[in-house]
């Protein structure tokens, strides 16, 4: 996601300074495109205005920010931190008040699409902002956003991404599951699928599992792996039960997504939740 957004953000004019996160090759592409490479977190804070951060989750983003020469030691009043990370509102709510403090504004807004739209420019991004700074970021996210939703006030934003994710592991783990009963029943899934395609119940998610695993055992069709997953899905459970209220669906999913890391899925795409219900209910669904 990070090249995708700096080659946007350089090619369309924008001055930009950055930092290797774990992978040179895009670093050196983007170099070469015009950005300039600081060695620490601390020099971005000092050459820009706005700081953005692609990274997992809360722990990296708090060790980016606060962690050995972070982005707040050097930070001036009136610079902007751009989270673009799905992370934990209780944690995001912390990092925002902390760096308040220093006159800094944190933003949160996570991304949804995958790195092809990155590198498109077309993500889609859910801004947790006040209306002055969200109207001051708004053409710098244009670069590499397709569609920009202004969620709300500041934590807005990784909430609507928290819900949407939930929403969407739901149906891919309902999907998995579903598969699996169809293969153990002998029913054929070609079937399920057609009957399903036909219906309101068909949806993209749908389509990536199912409709990509039936042509030729596909399963990268959603670029999102089981790790992370299972991290978005904690920060869900974890939030609802900071409100007291109950998420048991949240949970159920939750438990689903952890129980295919520990199978050893974890590093492998979402689709792969069909290879861990092979495994649970001891039945071949995936054609190879």
């Amino acid at each position: 996601m990070g090249h995708g957004i700096a080659k946007n953000l350089v090619e369309k004019g924008f001055p930009l300074v950055v930092r290797a996160h774990r992978n040179r090759a895009p670093i050196e592409d983007l170099v070469r495109r015009g950005a300039k490479e600081v060695a620490t977190n601390a020099d971005l804070a000092h050459h820009a205005d706005i700081v953005i951060l692609c990274v997992t989750g809360a722990p990296q983003v708090e060790e980016v920010i606060f962690g050995p020469a972070g982005v707040a030691g050097a930070a001036r009043p009136g610079l902007i931190v751009v989270d673009t990370s799905t992370s934990e509102p209780a944690t995001s709510a912390k990092m925002r008040e902390a760096l308040a403090r220093q006159d800094v504004r944190f933003v949160d807004a996570p991304l949804a699409r995958t790195p092809v739209e990155a590198e498109q420019g077309r993500l889609n991004t859910m801004v947790g902002a006040d209306d002055a700074t969200f109207a001051e970021l708004k053409p710098v996210l244009a670069a590499y956003c397709e569609n920009i939703v202004h969620a709300g006030p500041p934590g807005h934003g990784i909430v609507l991404k928290l819900i949407n994710n939930f929403i969407a592991q739901a149906i891919c783990t309902a999907t998995a599951e579903g598969v699996a009963a169809a293969a153990k029943a002998g029913l054929s899934i070609r079937k399920l699928h057609e009957v399903i395609s036909a219906g309101a119940v068909n949806s993209g998610l749908f389509q990536m599992l199912v409709g990509r695993m039936l042509d030729g055992g596909d399963l990268t069709g959603l670029k999102f792996t089981l790790s992370n997953a299972a991290k978005d899905l904690r920060y869900y459970t974890h939030f609802t039960e900071s409100m007291m209220l109950p998420s048991v669906v949240g949970e159920a999913v939750h438990q689903s997504l952890v129980t295919a890391n520990a199978l050893g899925f974890g590093d492998r795409y979402v689709a792969s939740l069909i290879e861990a219900q092979e495994r649970i209910g001891n039945v071949k669904i995936v054609p190879r």
